[in-house]
């Protein structure tokens, strides 16, 4: 027992060696993988201000305006004729009095009625007093005790029974007596009159172009045209190679347990949440590791179609981990479509639908660049 461990030792010591001096990775442990990985260059973002068109002066040509105008050509002057116009006259019923009416007056009495009225007897009045409390007073001389105010006296009123008149006397007057007749007779409407009527002139409408504004140069200053561009500037410099240890389960293919719709790459909310926990923490781990995203698809369908079909969906989950922040250069995307089967299910075999679910398959493994 004692020679093998110290056989494993020395095989140790001298793979050690071996790395230090092939480039392989320093005091490997057993049992452990390693992945070749490429320290990348650390760049950020500058936005740069570029003159793309200069400032210059445009001379543009300005045609002649003209505009259409309508003119009327008189091809016959107005004249004056004069029209003999009789007395016009209508028929009408006048009513004629033949007997003046008179006035037939009626007297109407005037009307009273019983009422009250406060008439003041007495003007409200103020004046000094002196007011003696003699219960109160404690001197032998009572004009000790008096006090002298200043007190008002309201006025005072007398109630009087008065008459109020409701209707003052009045005299009606109403027409009587009156007679009269009813005679039909002819009114002049309007005297006989000589009317003079225009005769207006004849005229021909001529459409024509009249000069509005002569043609003219115009001078105009274009300003200068810039536009934003975006320069990645180096930060950090990388390109160092360094061996980063890492569980070698990972360095195989392992499904990713992502579902799909029906002949879509979109990815559903549990396919991002299965991202997530499997590669989105490996690769912020693991901040220098590229990862190999593998896509496939079962046989049924074109060839061409399936292989376009599974480069998306590789690509989705590629783009997914670049939204979450994860560098596009750790990132490789396959697609196979049907040509690597894990069972016999080709085209022409009769397969069920669970055998087809498992060539319908999105994989990664993590690999050295």
């Amino acid at each position: 027992m004692k020679p093998t461990l110290m056989l494993i030792a020395a095989l140790l010591i001298v793979v050690g060696l071996q790395a230090q001096d092939s480039g392989l990775p320093p005091n490997p442990e057993p049992g452990q993988c390693y992945v070749r990985c490429v320290k990348p260059n650390v760049w950020e973002e500058e936005e740069v201000r570029v003159l793309k068109t200069p400032e210059y002066t445009k001379l543009e040509v300005v045609p002649a305006e003209y505009k259409t105008v309508e003119e009327e050509i008189i091809v016959k002057p107005a004249t004056t004729k004069y029209v003999y116009v009789p007395a016009e006259f209508k028929t009408v019923e006048e009513e004629i009095e033949i007997v003046e009416p008179y006035n037939d007056v009626t007297v109407e009495a005037a009307s009273f009625a019983n009422d009250t009225e406060d008439v003041e007897v007495q003007a409200a009045y103020a004046s000094f007093e002196y007011q003696v409390d003699m219960d109160n007073c404690d001197f032998d001389d009572p004009r000790d005790c008096m006090v002298l105010c200043y007190v008002n006296h309201p006025a005072e009123t007398r109630t009087v029974a008065v008459r109020k008149i409701e209707k003052d006397a009045n005299l009606k007057k109403e027409k009587a007596g009156r007679e009269t007749t009813t005679i039909t007779k002819q009114v002049l409407v309007s005297e006989a009159r000589v009317e003079e009527v225009e005769v207006p002139a004849v005229t021909k409408t001529i459409t024509k172009q009249v000069l509005v504004k002569d043609e003219s140069v115009r001078e105009t200053t274009v300003p200068a045209e810039y536009v934003t561009e975006t320069r990645r500037v180096l930060k950090e410099k990388g390109g160092m190679a360094v061996w980063e240890p890492i569980d070698c389960e990972l360095t195989s293919y392992n499904v990713l347990p992502v579902f799909y719709e029906l002949n879509s790459a979109r990815l559903t909310a549990e396919s991002r949440e299965v991202i997530d926990e499997k590669l989105l923490a490996l690769m912020k781990a693991k901040p220098l590791i590229s990862v190999e995203i593998n896509s496939h698809t079962d046989s049924r369908g074109n060839d061409e179609y399936n292989m376009s079909l599974s480069q998306r969906r590789a690509q989705s989950v590629v783009d997914y981990l670049v939204s979450k922040g994860i560098n596009r250069d750790r990132l490789i995307a396959k697609g196979y479509g049907e040509t690597r089967l894990t069972n016999n299910c080709e085209d022409g075999v009769s397969c069920t639908e669970e055998q087809h679910q498992k060539n319908r398959r999105t994989e990664f493994r993590v690999v050295s660049r």
